[in-house]
């Protein structure tokens, strides 16, 4: 077995506000156990993901009592990008693999630029059919999950204007709009149109709703996105769905505080863009612990790690698409894995104090270089 090039991985515990999933299940330790890399886990990590410290002990993981030492290995894999209590840890010859969302989050872009630390970001690892194969997972998952707390807002207890997602016989069901057809909006249509509601999808990419529109038999509805189109269907919605995501950069605005003015009172928005900078213009991040508020009579819920809210499901999802790519930069270097894979060199996008993603580059109005130029 080649030795590898990173001898030492720490997984630190989450710090964002009610975040329980962990970065690395017991079957990703094996595995790099497996291939000679020392993992070592913060106590009680996994416990919001139903996973104990003991699982990790056996499959071959070193708990460590507190986040420096987990911190203070070769590399780190997080789930979410690091919190300003996790800047101090940054440093030099520290590569970091994480959910990053530089254009949403400046002050992580400066931190890691600051301490010249090499970051890998799930969400702009890309194959070359342009799909995200790390966001996938999370992105079905916080898919699904809008559509579920989009049902639960709607309800008058909880703030909404009291309908009923399926309707009832004789009564009409809820109409929920949909913009963006990716694996964010496929998900909460699919959802939602199996609790039978009323589903309109919008996307610009005809191709995906003429897919779309031959795996999906049910109440959904596949229409072309344009202004037009936007303001005519959410004045109609009791429920939208933001789901709009350019890779590495902001989330473009497509709902206007206008549209938001036309809403039906009691209607509900979900924005899942919102780690992106959200798609709609009313919105800001909420968390967990306060996840809605009212603007112009619509609940907003706006939560930027909704994925979250199922720890022990997303930990699984995400280290079964993780787990190849994190083996091949831990094993192989990040500049070695940067030059067999293409779709990896997009995902780095901080080294040695250099920006080296275009998108976020556009979207901090900062200039890119090519990562193997500079690792």
């Amino acid at each position: 077995m080649d030795t590898p090039v990173i001898k030492t991985l720490g997984v630190p515990k989450e710090t964002k506000t009610s975040e329980g999933r962990v970065a690395l299940t017991p079957d990703g330790v094996r595995e790099f156990e497996r291939a000679g890399i020392e993992v070592f886990i913060e106590t009680q990590a996994g416990v919001g993901a139903s996973i104990e410290d003991n699982q990790y002990v056996a499959a071959g993981a070193t708990i460590v009592a507190t986040a420096a030492e987990a911190w203070s290995k070769q590399m780190v894999v997080k789930v979410k990008e690091p919190t300003e209590k996790e800047f101090s840890f940054l440093r030099s010859d520290l590569t970091l693999f994480t959910y990053l969302h530089l254009a949403a989050y400046p002050k992580v872009a400066e931190a890691l630029l600051k301490n010249k630390t090499t970051s890998i970001a799930y969400e702009t690892v890309q194959e070359t059919d342009g799909s995200l194969p790390l966001l996938a997972p999370m992105s079905e998952i916080a898919g699904r999950i809008a559509t579920q707390v989009g049902a639960f807002y709607l309800q008058s207890p909880n703030g909404g204007r009291g309908v009923l997602m399926g309707g009832a016989p004789g009564v009409h069901p809820a109409k929920v709009l949909v913009i963006g057809a990716g694996n964010v909006g496929f998900n909460s249509a699919w959802i939602a149109g199996g609790m039978e509601a009323e589903v309109v999808l919008l996307d610009k990419n005809l191709d995906r709703l003429r897919h779309i529109d031959q795996i999906i038999r049910s109440r959904i509805t596949t229409i072309a996105s344009n202004r037009g189109a936007i303001e005519r269907y959410i004045a109609q919605a009791d429920l939208v769905i933001g789901a709009v995501l350019v890779a590495g950069a902001r989330a473009p605005v497509v709902v206007t505080q206008e549209m938001v003015k036309s809403m039906k009172r009691g209607s509900v928005i979900v924005d899942v863009a919102v780690d992106q900078g959200g798609c709609i213009e009313t919105i800001h991040e909420t968390t967990h612990k306060e996840p809605v508020y009212e603007l112009h009579g619509v609940l907003h819920y706006a939560v930027g790690n909704m994925p979250g809210a199922v720890p022990h499901t997303s930990t699984y999802a995400l280290t079964n698409a993780t787990l190849p790519y994190l083996l091949d930069v831990a094993k192989l270097g990040t500049k070695t894995a940067a030059q067999k894979s293409s779709s990896l060199k997009l995902g780095v996008n901080t080294v040695n104090g250099e920006l080296t993603n275009s998108a976020a580059a556009i979207a901090l109005k900062l200039t890119a270089v090519d990562c193997l130029k500079v690792l």
